[in-house]
């Protein structure tokens, strides 16, 4: 599933119905930003590009059949190229390649700029909550601002925010992703209930 099934104008409407829904319980400000890729992993596309060419460099030695030592480094470098190329082209094949550690670390670093830049940090009660996509390396971020006291919700909300993970981590799904979202708001209903004088300060309608 591509990054345009949670970003097309059918999906949009539908994490902006989830959010009024938990809007209308709590007094806290959901935000949802999808982003295709988080960072750049160039590295992995060139440790695919020298293994290849390695490997072609190998074949050019070792096997039985001759070839022109003239065309080797040419061709080596196509091998390079080609694979480089390859892993670029093919999503699957550099996150495999690609630390988990290294994904969840850009996701995170990422997912905070994302907070500054939408100006989350901006609500009357600073309690904004940035759900932050990331779909090449299949991570939902959660970013609170200081009004939202992780340790009130508890483990509720740590289910939650798993929940929203896993909707991404085997093959994002949608419907899942939609269903652990609309979980938040009786979680949040219970920590920061909705007042009579709220206003809704920030946009229901996610950042693509």
């Amino acid at each position: 599933m591509g990054t345009s099934a949670f970003t097309d104008k059918a999906a949009k409407d539908e994490v902006a119905r989830c959010i009024r829904e938990i809007e209308r319980v709590t007094s806290a400000e959901v935000v949802v930003a999808v982003r295709a890729t988080s960072g750049h992993y160039r590295h992995t596309d060139y440790l695919v590009g020298f293994a290849l060419s390695f490997a072609a460099l190998l074949v050019f030695l070792f096997d039985e059949h001759e070839f022109s030592i003239d065309w080797m480094p040419l061709d080596s470098v196509i091998a390079f190229a080609f694979g480089a190329f390859a892993s670029t082209s093919i999503p699957p094949l550099r996150r495999a390649l690609t630390s988990r550690r290294l994904m969840r670390a850009n996701v995170r670093t990422s997912a905070r700029a994302a907070f500054v830049d939408l100006g989350i940090g901006k609500t009357s009660g600073r309690t904004g909550i940035l759900v932050y996509v990331s779909m090449f390396e299949r991570v939902v971020e959660v970013v609170p601002d200081v009004g939202v006291d992780i340790a009130v919700l508890g483990a509720p909300f740590t289910a939650a925010i798993a929940a929203l993970d896993a909707a991404l981590h085997r093959g994002p799904s949608f419907p899942r992703f939609t269903e652990a979202l609309r979980a938040l708001g009786p979680i949040l209903g219970k920590a920061l209930p909705r007042m009579a004088d709220d206003l809704n300060e920030l946009p229901d309608e996610p950042h693509a």
